[in-house]
């Protein structure tokens, strides 16, 4: 902490809560760890067990779910903004699945930028929840060229 004036400025990082579920998605954010390491970085998925694996301490845990799981989804839809709302992070970045779908909507309700990285495994078409990100998310891209389109998402090119 440093002093400015009367009050003291803390770590003045941007606040990113990287947010995935295990498996494919959990593995390509963790290529993305050396570009977030400028940032005061903070994890979210569905499995702590493999973010230990990986070396994250401290990783929020949100219930798996997805569109066969309602009950799932719906307790889900119910943590992710207690975890928003909690780190209240200026980015919220997601490689999937759905709870990073649902962290995307609470961070927008807070103000919070947002980026949906679709799955290196969807290319054939977009995921369902990268089809809903198209609408929600402040920007999102696909990690295969011919799925850009001029607005929708974006190709920077691939994780893997």
């Amino acid at each position: 902490m440093q002093q400015a004036g009367m009050r003291c400025v803390a770590n003045d990082r941007i606040r990113v809560l990287a947010v995935a579920s295990g498996g494919g998605h959990w593995e390509q954010l963790m290529l993305l760890r050396p570009t977030l390491e400028q940032y005061d970085v903070r994890f979210a998925t569905t499995e702590p067990a493999v973010a230990a694996q990986h070396g994250v301490s401290g990783a929020e845990t949100l219930p798996d779910c997805n569109q066969n799981m309602p009950l799932q989804s719906e307790l889900c839809a119910l943590v992710a903004p207690k975890i928003v709302v909690r780190h209240r992070p200026r980015v919220i970045l997601s490689t999937g699945a759905a709870p990073g779908f649902f962290c995307i909507l609470a961070g927008r309700l807070i103000g919070a930028h947002t980026l949906w990285i679709d799955s290196v495994a969807n290319g054939e078409e977009l995921s369902m929840c990268g089809k809903l990100s198209k609408w929600f998310a402040h920007e999102c891209w696909t990690q295969w060229e011919h799925l850009a389109g001029p607005d929708r998402p974006r190709y920077h090119g691939a994780v893997l």
